[in-house]
């Protein structure tokens, strides 16, 4: 069927191979199977490896296929789940030793409607205990390494999902989006990935009975994670919806393309706070590449970006204190992510008020509206997912400083997650150091076909960079 591997298609070619009985379903779980065997120990993407139970799924889905039933548009097709989406196979433990053994009654249902698509979980992918770095480590599964620089980190907090992804362990990873923890990691292991617009895909967990952080709600989205736009389209077209359960999920019809107007606002550098070369460079890449696909670009600077990350951290750091109040939760965090949040704690200014909480949450209905009257005359905004190269590991430990040069760092990332915005994360080539290099496509509200649609253009343009075909020698503990 083809000269590539298994382990290096794509989900949709993956899926029209089996359905038209190419290849079985069992040969596909196999070789990915033995991909992880292979790559996995050097990375430490995937937490749990479901060997057997992902084999009697392929098995399953072969017979129904060669008894001419319908298996599914994605029958035999791998995918990971993030350790705090909720997975009957195996205990959802947000990174926390704690929880090692808090295995859910129920799917979530983004899970449960890719099995139901006849896809077939494959393992879980590591995260930070709570998802609160920038970076992907814990004391229950430690450390998941970046396959291209093994001294920089993979990005947080859907690390594990990415790296597995890069490096051929599966096609498509499941996770999650409170302030770029899709769309860094996909940036750090050059792949691409979709933060939904909020309330477009169901909660990680299958019921909500406790109560939710307002933050929360509005800030955090799930989504998939891909070496292809497409693939990243087709399985969030399988996974929004209402379901329900969740109050704050909502349908709203997915169009397969854009039919719109094609105008893009660049942001070379967001409020003038300086990019690395690398990374100007990139979107100058993707801004070319987007002019020769018909888009008319400009260079222009979306409203209010500043205060939205401001409050952005405000809000999150807030929350997180009150959450971190002695006894509020059951064992301390792992060190690092402690570190992290004492040091981010002592560098902003929490809204200690209910009237300064309250106003912070007024004025995101203000910004939010200049960014919809913005968006009408372009719809799509172009800018760094982060204004650095990856960091090395370790930086976000370094002191209070780094938290905010950190956040600095992703100030646009962030922005989009206060507003509630779509957005594609997509690679744009390698730097002279031979890592990967991206730009985010942010859409309008409930725009995901259009940033989509702007990221094939660029993705067209400028190719794939993944699967890694070996991870990096050199790897630390």
């Amino acid at each position: 069927m083809t000269d590539r591997l298994l382990w290096q298609l794509s989900v949709r070619e993956l899926a029209d191979a089996v359905r038209t009985r190419e290849v079985t379903a069992c040969a596909v779980i196999d070789a990915h199977l033995a991909r992880i065997d292979e790559v996995n120990p050097a990375v430490n993407a995937l937490t749990v490896v479901f060997h057997d139970r992902a084999r009697a799924l392929a098995e399953r889905v072969d017979a129904a296929l060669d008894a001419g039933e319908d298996a599914g548009p994605l029958s035999g097709v791998p995918f990971t789940v993030k350790e705090n989406i909720d997975l009957t196979w195996s205990a959802s433990t947000s990174g926390w030793p704690f929880m090692a053994d808090a295995i859910p009654s129920k799917d979530a249902t983004m899970v449960r409607r890719l099995l139901e698509a006849g896809a077939i979980p494959i393992g879980r992918g590591n995260m930070p205990d709570w998802g609160l770095r920038w970076d992907t480590d814990n004391d229950l599964f430690g450390r998941t390494l970046n396959p291209w620089d093994p001294f920089r980190v993979p990005g947080g907090s859907s690390g594990g999902d990415a790296v597995a992804v890069a490096t051929g362990m599966t096609p498509l990873g499941l996770g999650n989006d409170y302030g770029g923890s899709l769309r860094l990691p996909a940036y750090a292991a050059g792949v691409c990935a979709l933060r939904p617009s909020a309330g477009r895909i169901p909660a990680p967990t299958a019921e909500i009975t406790e109560p939710v952080a307002l933050s929360l709600q509005f800030f955090a989205v799930n989504g998939p994670i891909a070496r292809r736009v497409d693939d990243l389209d087709v399985a969030f077209a399988l996974m929004h919806g209402a379901d329900g359960s969740d109050p704050t999920t909502v349908t709203v019809p997915h169009p397969s393309s854009y039919g719109g107007p094609k105008r893009v606002a660049v942001v070379r550098d967001p409020l003038g706070w300086g990019v690395d070369p690398q990374v100007a460079a990139a979107i100058g890449r993707a801004a070319d590449a987007l002019a020769a696909a018909g888009w008319e670009v400009d260079e222009v600077e979306p409203p209010l970006v500043e205060e939205a990350a401001t409050l952005w951290r405000q809000i999150s750091t807030t929350e997180m204190v009150g959450a971190f109040l002695p006894g509020a939760l059951p064992v301390p965090l792992s060190h690092g992510s402690t570190q992290y949040f004492l040091d981010n704690a002592q560098e902003t200014e929490v809204l200690a008020s209910g009237e300064a909480y309250g106003g912070a949450w007024a004025r995101r209905a203000v910004i939010a509206a200049a960014w919809e009257r913005f968006q009408a005359e372009y719809p799509i905004v172009l800018g760094p997912v982060s204004a650095r190269r990856m960091p090395e590991i370790g930086f976000d430990l370094s002191g209070p400083a780094a938290t905010t040069e950190l956040w600095r760092d992703h100030r646009l990332l962030v922005t989009v997650n206060f507003l509630g915005l779509p957005s594609v994360a997509v690679p744009t080539g390698l730097d002279e150091d031979g890592l990967p290099t991206g730009v985010q496509l942010i859409g309008p509200r409930n725009g995901d076909h259009v940033s989509l649609a702007a990221a094939r253009d660029v993705e067209a343009a400028l190719g794939t960079l993944t699967p890694v075909q070996a991870p990096v020698a050199g790897a630390v503990a």
